[in-house]
């Protein structure tokens, strides 16, 4: 049934079938339990070169192809990717990833700062603000949604391992890069959002109705906290490669 609405985005179909299912491009493909689901660049594809991952499948796409490794471990096998940004070309990949096996997905990448918080610190994010659009077709419409505890408590223990402070914050979520205005900073500060990044939301959405566990950390990178004078600083570039060590072992305690 279609829960009808004015504003077309809040519409949501909670259960007619899918007309393209998410693994009709790989239906033969086994893949992994656990993800580590990367916004790391070069890191990611050095890493899995240097680690002797398989190359489990490509995903084709009209502007990039998506190589899916697989990291054979001494106890078991994870998965690898490197994804597109932006929450629609996101979850689309790990739709797919979801329907040939990944149950566990750990997803790290690098986010904006709305207040004075240096960069290359770890957050740990507990919900996001859903102002993005994937979301919504996921899951009817709300204004946040909550990350799953279990992944969670697993990045915070592998943080408390490593010595790192764990901190938790609400991440907003968007689809509008060059949209994010001084007056909405500010808005998106006063009801307690903390960073802002493109994914979070809709990779939750997507995990929460495929029925998989979801969880992420972020490193900061450039800063919004002067809505005056905006400091791109380095991206968090340095945090790549710490990342996904972590994030791998954020999986292996999962």
């Amino acid at each position: 049934m279609i829960l009808k609405k004015e504003t077309p985005i809040l519409e949501y179909d909670n259960s007619s079938k899918e007309v393209i299912s998410p693994d009709h491009d790989c239906r033969n493909l086994n893949l992994p339990e656990k993800c580590l689901f990367a916004f790391l660049g070069d890191v990611v594809h050095s890493y899995a070169q240097s680690n002797d991952a398989e190359v489990a499948e490509e995903l084709i796409t009209v502007s990039h192809n998506i190589k899916i490794y697989v990291l054979h471990e001494e106890k078991e096998d994870i998965c690898l990717v490197q994804s597109l940004i932006g929450s629609a070309a996101a979850a689309m990949i790990l739709d797919t990833l979801i329907s040939c096996g990944c149950r566990k997905v750990i997803a790290v990448g690098s986010c904006g700062v709305l207040s004075d918080i240096p960069e290359n610190a770890f957050m740990v994010p507990t919900r996001a603000l859903r102002s993005e659009g994937t979301s919504y077709h996921y899951l009817p419409a709300s204004r946040y949604i909550e990350l799953d505890e279990g992944p969670v408590s697993a990045i915070k223990k592998t943080f408390e391992s490593h010595g790192l402070p764990v901190v938790t914050c609400t991440t907003w979520t968007t689809d509008g890069f060059f949209r994010e205005t001084e007056d909405m900073v500010k808005y998106r500060l006063e009801e307690g959002c903390d960073v802002v990044e493109m994914e979070c939301a809709a990779l939750a959405a997507c995990c929460r109705k495929r029925k998989a566990e979801f969880g992420q950390f972020l490193f900061t990178g450039d800063s919004l906290a002067n809505v005056h004078e905006y400091d791109q600083r380095n991206f968090g570039m340095g945090s790549h490669e710490k990342a996904l060590i972590l994030g791998l072992e954020v999986l292996r305690n999962m």
